[in-house]
């Protein structure tokens, strides 16, 4: 009989010639309470997250509200991720957009700040077939940075499926995947088919189901609000040891499943205002959280922080 042992834990430490790997938090932007952007919460917010552990954060992505953004605010945001982290290897941009063109335009400004790679989604607004998809990733690809696309078919209607994932990979187009879906079993179908793309988990509640199943890095929410505990916890997660990171997650997971659902950034800052952090109101089309979601996402927050959570 064949003897099956563990195999070796995946790499998923920040380098910076792999800078997509390790614990990328998707930043959310503080808003002041007029709604325009507070730039230097958010580069305080920057440096507090890499001083508690985390390797790098993911600007514009969707907790970041990108879609509210005018493109003044957007570049801004980008640049002043890149000065408050002191090196742009650690900013991944999310450069999503309508189409390939406009991503393309994004990539090309991360490349001029110094980022190490980008974060982009399908196209949005459109249900892209599996032609544009490839396409629109060729177009990102060309400006030269490390592409890590974004599967988020709950809210682009566009399903980057494993065998779509290995067309782009082996095009060279991409070199990693946020897995969004929610569906841990595709984590061995990549790893099948597209042995070369890097798998980094996309959703919080889900963090040590693809840890253990190969994930090589997170881009995540909640470190958001506790940076220390998360980063402690994707460290156990990606080293597999399920004795320090199971517990740990279990006390988590009930802020952490607030990231998949709908109201994620408004959860998200929540808890930040909660734990003495500048999260503040989110733009329109996002409503205030209703007082029982509020009350539900504070309670666990305030539960978190007492268990000694930061």
């Amino acid at each position: 009989m064949t003897s099956l042992t563990t195999p070796p834990s995946p790499a998923a430490s920040w380098t910076p010639d792999l800078p997509w790997r390790g614990l990328m938090v998707a930043t959310a932007l503080p808003f002041r309470d007029d709604l325009s952007v507070d730039h230097d919460a958010y580069a305080e917010h920057v440096r507090r997250l890499l001083d508690h552990g985390c390797d790098g954060v993911v600007p514009n992505g969707s907790l970041g509200e990108y879609q509210t953004l005018t493109a003044d605010e957007r570049a801004r945001v980008v640049r002043t991720a890149v000065e408050a982290a002191g090196d742009g290897a650690r900013v991944m941009p999310g450069v999503s957009a309508y189409g390939g063109a406009e991503a393309r335009r994004w990539a090309e400004h991360a490349a001029g700040l110094g980022c190490g790679s980008v974060l982009a989604l399908p196209p949005n607004a459109y249900r892209a077939d599996a032609r544009a998809v490839r396409a629109h990733y060729a177009e990102v690809a060309a400006a030269g940075l490390p592409v890590v696309a974004y599967n988020n078919p709950l809210d682009t209607r566009v399903d980057l499926t494993p065998d779509l994932l290995a067309d782009l990979c082996a095009a060279g187009h991409v070199v990693a995947v946020k897995e969004f879906s929610g569906d841990v079993r595709r984590a061995y179908e990549i790893a099948e088919l597209a042995p070369g793309l890097d798998l980094l988990a996309g959703a919080d509640d889900v963090l040590l189901e693809l840890s253990l199943a190969g994930a090589v890095g997170w881009v995540a929410g909640y470190p958001n609000a506790f940076p220390a505990s998360c980063a402690e916890l994707y460290r156990a997660a990606t080293a597999r040891d399920t004795a320090a990171a199971l517990p740990l997650y279990r006390s988590l997971h009930p802020l952490l499943r607030w990231d998949s659902k709908t109201e994620f950034v408004q959860a998200i800052k929540a808890s930040m205002d909660v734990v003495g952090f500048r999260g503040g109101p989110t733009r329109p089309p996002r409503l205030p959280l209703t007082a029982d979601a509020g009350a539900r996402v504070r309670a666990a927050t305030e539960k978190a922080v007492a268990d000694g959570h930061r």
